[in-house]
């Protein structure tokens, strides 16, 4: 059933892109803007979804496989959208994107965030599976099993290597680069997922742990919002 609902919001959200792209091709600024709302949406959505199958036996074997094929899926169907506020700082460094736009990106990004949680959480009510029951009473599912030294540490560190390597498949064929950073995404959140979760990606923290930030905004804004975007600026500065 979980399988099938997030082959369910892979294909709405493919749909709704189609229709997007049809209907608001005269308003580039809100076509922009719903694109983006809608891929960073299929992207916190799915990964709500997966954070409850991380205790599906065998573990962590069956967590890890559908969070690679996911990864490749997402980055099959949601070509030419960041979903991630620490990329779209690259463009606005490097004078590819004004502030205003890449602005405007980050807004579509959180506010799908947001989105994406609510209909999760009205989707768990639904107790449509065996993962839904009791997903609503969780609160904040304290992802941080570790110091918030120690969480902020690993977080830039992903970041950075997240970026790095990144930057260094630039040039590889379409066709094996998702598959390359799926990947490594997969290898990083078998390194430091029981620790942080290895998230690296401010707006999907915010859809995943959104009642934390609210309990405990500074560690976490720290730990989820200024450690990947630091690594970022790293990144931008040394290369």
């Amino acid at each position: 059933t979980s399988l099938l609902l997030m082959a369910g919001v892979v294909v709405a959200v493919g749909l709704c892109k189609r229709l997007t792209r049809r209907r608001l091709r005269a308003h580039q600024r809100l076509c922009a803007f719903l694109l983006e709302m809608l891929s960073t949406f299929q992207v916190c959505a799915c990964t709500n979804e997966l954070c409850l199958l991380g205790d599906v036996e065998p573990k962590p074997h069956t967590a890890l496989t559908l969070t690679y094929g996911f990864t490749v899926l997402h980055g099959m169907t949601l070509t030419g959208s960041m979903c991630n506020p620490c990329g779209t700082l690259q463009p606005m460094w490097g004078g590819g994107m004004s502030v205003r736009t890449g602005a405007f990106k980050i807004g579509a990004q959180f506010v799908a965030a947001v989105l994406a949680r609510a209909f999760m959480r009205f989707v768990w009510s639904l107790e449509m599976a065996q993962p839904h029951l009791g997903a609503l009473s969780q609160g904040c599912s304290n992802p941080m099993q570790t110091t918030e030294v120690q969480a902020f540490c690993i977080e830039l560190l992903f970041s950075v290597v997240f970026q790095l390597i990144i930057l260094r498949v630039e040039s590889v064929n379409p066709k094996y680069k998702v598959h390359l950073i799926a990947l490594l995404i997969t290898m990083l959140v078998y390194a430091g997922g029981n620790l942080t979760g290895a998230i690296f990606n401010p707006a999907l923290a915010f859809s995943l742990h959104l009642n934390c930030f609210y309990d405990k905004f500074l560690s976490y804004s720290l730990v989820y919002w200024i450690a990947p975007s630091l690594g970022k600026f790293l990144i931008l500065y040394v290369f």
